[in-house]
């Protein structure tokens, strides 16, 4: 008994651009990524002077995603 695999259900034309630009963010963030780890590869690591703690780095992220939260009542 051999099965055909499923057909494709084809996305609103709005879902597929919501698709698409969520590729293209994922993309970028892996480009800049690359190019951080290419630049380790080839500097080596920054002086830790040149580094910013990664408690100030949550903190921020923590504050920006508060920021896009609806306000509770």
């Amino acid at each position: 008994m051999s099965q055909e695999p499923a057909a494709r259900q084809p996305l609103e034309p709005a879902a597929a651009d919501a698709v698409r630009a969520y590729a293209a963010r994922i993309r970028a963030d892996a480009d800049r990524l690359a190019s951080a780890l290419e630049d380790i590869a080839a500097n080596g690591l920054p002086a830790v002077e040149e580094c910013t703690p990664w408690e100030e780095l949550r903190e921020a992220h923590l504050a920006r995603l508060a920021a896009q939260r609806p306000a509770v009542a």
